[in-house]
């Protein structure tokens, strides 16, 4: 076994990253004519580090992005950075993210696959909050990636910088590069009533054509 391939016992690096969508509504000087008339929406789903000057390259042999199957070429593979995809489209879906480590004992990587699934995100959580330019919508969610006694080869590729290993904070609300956010859950809970509303008031609705059907029904049995 190559030195490299050797795992240090109880050592666990934890990596951060991003991932999620940005989407953006389709207006006409975005539209290319091939563009289907039915897509309402430009998105890019990504993945990258959490801070930028950490490589990940020389143990990322490929990510992979797959989309709904109606997408021609629905597996996307990007074997450099930045790891995102580019598309347009109507409809929201999951969307399987694949981290691909380079194989072989001999490289001195041999890591697992990492695998993410995100929801992609068209329209915001809470339609009561103001709405953004152009119908901006950006979901960012964090994770780590964690590297439980990895071998020697990885240890000395994620310890070149100790500094990318160390505690992140954000340094301004402006930079959305490195922004994370997780959903809402009160975003989600004012969505939820939103639509409860509206459920309710249909009913409403549906009660009161019934009750005049009934009425106008009694009305011809009468005369």
């Amino acid at each position: 076994m190559s030195s490299n391939s050797r795992r240090i016992k109880f050592i666990s690096i934890s990596v951060p990253i991003l991932y999620g969508n940005h989407a953006i509504k389709l207006t006409p000087d975005k539209r290319k004519p091939t563009t289907p008339q039915d897509h309402t929406h430009e998105w890019t789903v990504f993945l990258k580090p959490v801070l930028g000057d950490i490589d990940l390259t020389p143990l990322i042999k490929k990510v992979t992005f797959k989309l709904h199957e109606t997408y021609e070429n629905p597996i996307r593979s990007i074997e450099t950075p930045p790891y995102q995809v580019t598309e347009t489209g109507w409809g929201e879906f999951e969307i399987i993210i694949k981290i691909h480590f380079h194989p072989g004992v001999d490289l001195g990587i041999n890591e697992k696959n990492f695998q993410i699934f995100h929801g992609l995100k068209l329209h915001p959580y809470n339609p009561q909050h103001p709405k953004r330019e152009n119908g901006e919508v950006h979901s960012i969610l964090y994770d780590e990636l964690v590297f439980n006694e990895p071998t020697d080869k990885v240890f000395e590729i994620l310890t070149r910088k100790p500094c990318n290993l160390l505690p992140f904070k954000l340094s301004s609300e402006n930079k959305r590069d490195q922004e994370y956010i997780r959903p809402d859950e009160t975003d989600e809970l004012n969505r939820l009533d939103v639509y409860i509303d509206k459920i309710k008031v249909e009913i409403e609705n549906q009660r009161n054509q019934y009750k005049e059907l009934e009425e106008a029904k009694i009305s011809l049995i009468n005369s």
